[in-house]
């Protein structure tokens, strides 16, 4: 059976699509049988990554690892009974097709709370939340008192995350791994990221996640996804030449797919 790691989160620009490229590529290269799905379906930062790279093979008659991609669509039914009968009908039929032939499947989720990532966060065997890393997006995770900045509850994503939880523990299946990510951490020292740090630590023994560092904030990462690449693609290139900061920028990756545990 199929492992499956969903990348989500309240919010958008935390890094969700950039952390779900790396780590399905990374898959692929480890010569495992990767399945994508994109619930983004507005956006979808994720297909549009692969659709670059799509397009990058063909000019530079290249042959790069890809995994398997699935469509779903957004109901345009007007009961709302009708509509999450028939999202949830795509999306089983999405996982049983996917799930036959891969060994992970990675589901990239958009910001808010739909139908969609709802199913999907409930399947979930890794969550990986991103997160900038600020008391600004702290609130992803609890409400804070503004004048003490004690954790006064869990926010709406945590209940939604809860919840999920309860259902697979109800249903008899394995707990999820809750991974959350500190994305953009700043290399100096100071006040905000120590107390983002303190709080997540205490916040993570209350709601039941572990903590990871992600990616920093690199030009590197964006120019890439112009072409579908990622930095575990640049080192099978013969006239790659990698900067200081390129060097660093891998080594984050291994780090976090590390931190993963995706065995």
């Amino acid at each position: 059976m199929a492992r499956i790691v969903v990348f989500g989160n309240e919010k958008g620009g935390s890094g969700k699509s950039t952390t779900a490229i790396h780590v399905l590529i990374a898959l692929c290269y480890e010569k495992k049988r990767v399945g994508v799905l994109d619930l983004d379906v507005r956006q979808q930062s994720l297909f549009r990554f692969l659709e670059n790279r799509d397009k990058y093979c063909s000019d530079a008659k290249r042959q790069l690892p890809f995994p398997e991609r699935f469509n779903v669509q957004t109901s345009e039914k007007d009961s709302k009974m009708e509509s999450n009968y028939e999202e949830e009908r795509n999306f089983a039929e999405a996982l049983t097709a996917l799930e036959a032939k891969c060994d992970f499947i990675i589901i990239d989720c958009p910001g808010g709370l739909s139908n969609y990532v709802k199913m999907a966060h409930t399947v979930a065997d890794t969550l990986v939340t991103p997160m900038n890393d600020s008391l600004i997006d702290f609130d992803l995770l609890a409400k804070t008192d503004g004048k003490t900045g004690k954790v006064i509850g869990p926010s709406i994503y945590s209940e939604m995350v809860w919840e999920s939880k309860q259902l697979r523990a109800s249903a008899k299946h394995p707990p999820i791994d809750w991974v959350v990510l500190r994305n953009r951490i700043s290399q100096l020292y100071s006040k905000n990221k120590y107390q983002v740090g303190k709080s997540l630590t205490n916040l993570s023994k209350r709601i039941g996640f572990r903590l990871s560092t992600g990616f920093s904030e690199r030009v590197i990462f964006k120019e890439l996804f112009l072409s579908g690449l990622t930095l575990l693609d640049l080192e099978n290139i013969e006239d790659w030449k990698p900067t200081i900061s390129h060097i660093s920028a891998r080594q984050e990756i291994r780090i976090l797919l590390e931190s993963l545990s995706l065995h």
